[in-house]
């Protein structure tokens, strides 16, 4: 398979961000979106080796709408120009957090995992008080070698460690954030040799389980709202 059509359509969409282009260029973004289900499905199987959880999962149910809710941003462009997919235990609902690919020309796609969402209070506490609770396994993993390799952890954070946790756990800087998550940036050129690049984007996906992995015990009784 290959990437150039998903390339091709989403770097025509940055250069005429309107509705207008957009509706008469339907039939490019379906090419474009049916490739980029195409490598979907191809790391659901290859992850899936080695995460049986994902294997359910059927790529269209993964992937996230390119219109932009425009109601609270600066920025009024009607369409963000980048595929993305989650690909978790549950699709692409935030939790259980899994694995997330987006898309997007310009050197900006990057592969993730982890909790990005942190608008969810009770899945913080969640992880926070997992953390507390085993620290030793938190430091194995985010300073495994296989980890290190390819990532930091991310997240939004507090300036302090928040009311209730002790100032000076081992951990006290993790506890300050509210989302925990790891990005991987990559480059266009990579994408577009994909037939190459497919076994790297799985060798990271798997490098990020053991985290994902605990994260997912830290939010095992964690429901999403009702909307």
């Amino acid at each position: 398979m290959n990437t150039e059509l998903i390339f091709k359509y989403l770097s025509e969409l940055k250069e005429n961000n309107n509705r207008e282009w957009y509706h008469q260029h339907k039939t490019e973004y379906k090419d474009a979106n049916a490739q980029f289900e195409e490598l979907v499905q191809e790391l659901i199987l290859a992850i899936g080796k080695t995460d049986s959880s994902i294997l359910q999962n059927v790529p269209k149910d993964l992937t996230f709408k390119l219109v932009r809710d425009t109601r609270f941003s600066h920025d009024k462009s009607p369409y963000n120009p980048a595929f993305r997919a989650h690909i978790g235990a549950m699709g692409k609902l935030p939790v259980p957090v899994g694995y997330y690919l987006m898309i997007k020309p310009g050197d900006e796609s990057f592969l993730g995992g982890g909790l990005f969402a942190d608008m969810f209070k009770e899945a913080t506490v969640m992880v926070r008080d997992y953390i507390v609770k085993y620290p030793d396994e938190w430091e194995q993993i985010i300073h495994a070698d296989t980890f290190t390799k390819y990532f930091t952890v991310q997240g939004t954070s507090l300036k302090n460690v928040p009311s209730g946790y002790d100032k000076e756990h081992p951990q006290a800087e993790y506890l300050k954030f509210k989302s925990w998550y790891l990005e991987y940036p990559v480059k266009d050129q990579d994408l577009l040799d994909i037939g190459t690049f497919l076994p790297k984007m799985v060798e990271i996906f798997e490098a990020m389980k053991p985290f994902n992995d605990y994260l997912n015990r830290a939010l095992a009784d964690f429901r999403m709202p009702a909307r």
